[in-house]
């Protein structure tokens, strides 16, 4: 198949159908599903929706644990040429339903435990209610989707059709939807056969398929011909023992798991030999990390910084640049990275700024919002429209991007701008940081103050606070420690810092 020109997803799995029937397509633990019968689970989706009359272009939501229902259920959707909405189970009972009535989905597939934590409210959504499990609510899966060897009225699916709408992980109202088209999917598939992605590929996947950081590699896997093995949920050892097991070739993780990983006395002892590449997306990922990864784990290293909304993409090489693993590489082909000031002016490399992009690859836009799809947008000079990251960086002299913070993160104490991440750099050079984020609090004297939030292995507060504090310049001091079991993080790994902001302010 060829990646050059436009092919669906949905016409690409139904080509390896042909194919190769017998090749497997899915494993999550004793189950297998091959290409033929994953693409018939898609023609039985496809064909019940439309028998639900949801049309082409419209929406239906997803909010689940990883399955193969799941799975099926999302691709039998685009076969349809329905956009899918997949919603964190781990969002509120207030925003799901707040979602799933923002996507416009005329269907919503649901299992057992978001039933249960939405209750009362189920009565409040208008969608058609589907449960991949046994105990969800609504109509079962298996009774929802069209007999056995049904076939879907064939549909044309144009580039600029809605693919997927992924939810931002907003804190307050409604999260925003990012639209993604079926072009800018296909775009992730054709980049994908320059990372090894093909037929002998065997992708472990470990974070939930509402993720779009799992989303960069599953379908590419898929389309590609390759096999995806599921994990429900993340287990360090089990991820071992299913990479040795399946010879896995590729997996995303997310640094979290990395350290989790690489932390294990029995690591070394696992047979990873059949790696080819590794993939690492959504949060920091420290250099000292990056450096174990490379030594120990056989295979490529590539971390990708980006957003789900596209626009520009860096990727790091790092077992090609093992000098730059305190970067985030440089400009993926045909991305255009820029640094510009407060006001909006693009500044020269080396110095500070909020990192813009743009490439073919960027969201249709904010679903239903144009006021923040425009507020999201910044025009260059040249009159060409740049994706605004909200982070902050600067380029170094050979190109490599070195990010410093979100741009929401950033403290301005007296008038001068800390980088929390510098100040997390410090604290972890101390044997005894675990884990450690510093955020901004405010502050009468300073408007706002650095604070540190610190998994210890056994320092006291004020000795981490003092041995930060001789090591920064003054301006950059840390006004106080605060030691904590675990730092909260989202299900991608990102550290929650509004919480500790807020809950160090509650007191």
């Amino acid at each position: 198949m060829s990646t050059e020109t436009f092919t669906p997803l949905p016409e690409m799995i139904g080509a390896r159908a042909t194919e190769a029937p017998e090749k497997i397509a899915l494993i999550q633990d004793a189950r297998k599903l091959t290409y033929r019968d994953l693409d018939k689970a898609m023609d039985r989706v496809a064909a019940a929706l439309q028998r639900e009359g949801v049309k082409p272009r419209e929406s239906v939501a997803i909010c689940a644990g990883t399955s193969i229902e799941y799975a099926c259920a999302f691709l039998g959707a685009l076969r349809a040429g329905v956009a899918v909405a997949p919603i964190a189970p781990s969002s509120t009972a207030e925003s799901i339903v707040e979602m799933v009535a923002d996507c416009g989905a005329k269907v919503f597939f649901l299992d057992g435990n978001v039933g249960n934590e939405l209750g009362e409210r189920l009565g409040t959504v208008k969608a058609k209610l589907v449960g991949l499990d046994d105990s969800a609510p609504g109509v079962r899966y298996d009774q929802f989707i069209a007999p056995e060897d049904a076939k879907p009225t064939p549909v044309t699916i144009a580039e600029d059709m809605p693919f997927n709408i992924i939810y931002s992980s907003g804190t307050t109202g409604t999260p925003k939807g990012i639209v993604q088209s079926f072009g800018m999917r296909f775009g992730h598939v054709a980049r994908a056969v320059a990372m090894g992605y093909g037929p002998d590929a065997v992708t472990l996947l470990s974070t939930p398929l509402y993720s779009n950081t799992t989303l960069v590699s599953f379908f590419p896997t898929l389309g590609l011909g390759g096999t995806v093995v599921l994990m429900k949920k993340f287990d360090a050892g089990k991820y071992l023992e299913l990479a040795q097991k399946h010879r896995a070739t590729h997996t995303m993780l997310v640094p979290v798991q990395y350290a989790r990983l690489m932390a294990r006395e029995d690591f070394d002892s696992y047979d990873l030999s059949s790696f080819a590449m590794k993939f690492c997306t959504s949060a920091p990922f420290s250099a000292a990390l990056k450096a174990d990864v490379l030594k120990r784990w056989p295979g490529g290293l590539v971390e990708y910084f980006g957003m789900t909304e596209g626009g520009g993409t860096c990727v790091l090489i790092a077992h090609v640049y093992p000098d730059k693993l305190h970067t985030v590489g440089q400009p993926a082909p045909g991305h255009d990275i820029r640094v510009i000031d407060e006001e909006g002016h693009e500044l020269p490399r080396g110095e500070i700024g909020e990192l813009v992009g743009r490439s073919d690859l960027v969201m249709s836009g904010y679903h239903n919002r144009k006021e923040q799809t425009d507020a999201a947008t910044w025009i260059s000079p040249e009159g060409l429209a740049f994706i605004r990251t909200g982070d902050v960086g600067r380029f170094d002299a050979e190109g490599f991007v070195e990010l410093m913070d979100r741009k929401k993160d950033m403290i301005i104490s007296g008038g001068f701008n800390i980088y929390p991440s510098d100040l997390e750099a410090v604290l972890r050079q101390h044997p005894d940081v675990a884990d450690v984020a510093v955020v901004g609090v405010p502050s009468a004297e300073w408007g706002e103050t650095p604070v540190a939030f610190i998994v210890s292995r056994g320092a006291d507060a004020e000795t981490l606070r003092a041995f930060a504090n001789e090591r920064v310049g003054k301006t950059q001091r840390i006004s106080a420690v605060r030691l904590i079991d675990e730092l909260p993080r989202s299900h991608i790994g990102k550290i929650l810092k509004r919480e500790l902001r807020d809950a160090y302010v509650a007191g």
